[in-house]
């Protein structure tokens, strides 16, 4: 929402007056003062003018998650348990999954209140990577790679995935970076060589790794550096 909105929704002033409550240098933003009218504010920031506060900013939160196997990546589920029973329950209001990861999946699972981070983070438009570790029912055969590096036609969207690189790491094992995160993506791939994925564990986001302190099913807030990467 613009500054001058705010000012005039919850100052009870006209946006007139907003604007130059504004312009004479009385509007802060998170402690720093801002002549900008126009200016997107969301509402995690704090407002103040003339030392009244207009909006006190919310807390937000962006959780690092270390999904175990059996877990659906939803807020809620009539059958099956999921991933937000695993998160305390003071920090569960307005969270959502920033890219899923199907029930038998295991490894990284970010959850924020923040909607325009998480956009950040898993908008195909911005390539974040995404690096998962895959084991698969059958060998994985040298023409593999070569077929993600071109990218898997998917017949039922009527589009071709972007280019990904797998790393072999075994006979059946393989370390695959997408940047995407379509349904089913990596499996459906895997599918599409003739092959099966038997695990699928998510090693990083961008530069969010998987921190390997965290046991199956624990959790930390990420830090600033990780939160500023995206």
């Amino acid at each position: 929402m613009k500054l001058s909105r705010i000012l005039s929704n919850q100052n009870g002033v006209s946006r007139k007056q907003a604007n130059a409550l504004i312009a004479g240098g009385t509007v802060m933003v998170d402690g720093v003062v801002c002549r900008e009218a126009a200016r997107e504010v969301d509402r995690f920031s704090t407002v103040t003018s003339q030392g009244s506060i207009i909006q006190a900013g919310e807390s937000a939160h962006y959780l690092m998650l270390h999904k175990p196997a059996g877990y659906l990546s939803a807020t809620t589920d009539q059958v099956h348990k999921t991933v937000m029973e695993l998160i305390a329950p003071d920090l569960q209001k307005d969270l959502h999954i920033a890219g899923r990861l199907d029930r038998a999946s295991t490894g990284l699972l970010i959850l924020t209140n923040d909607g325009n981070w998480s956009r950040r983070l898993t908008e195909p438009e911005i390539r974040i990577p995404k690096v998962y570790q895959v084991a698969t029912a059958s060998a994985i055969t040298p023409v593999t790679a070569e077929r993600f590096a071109e990218g898997i036609w998917f017949e039922f969207e009527q589009l071709r995935t972007s280019s990904a690189r797998l790393e072999l790491l075994g006979a059946q094992e393989a370390r695959v970076t997408i940047y995407e995160g379509r349904y089913h993506q990596i499996k459906r791939m895997f599918h599409a060589v003739g092959n099966r994925v038997t695990a699928l564990h998510r090693v990083s986001m961008g530069d969010i790794h998987l921190d390997g302190s965290l046991e199956p099913g624990a959790y930390r807030p990420l830090g600033k550096a990780e939160i500023n990467s995206v």
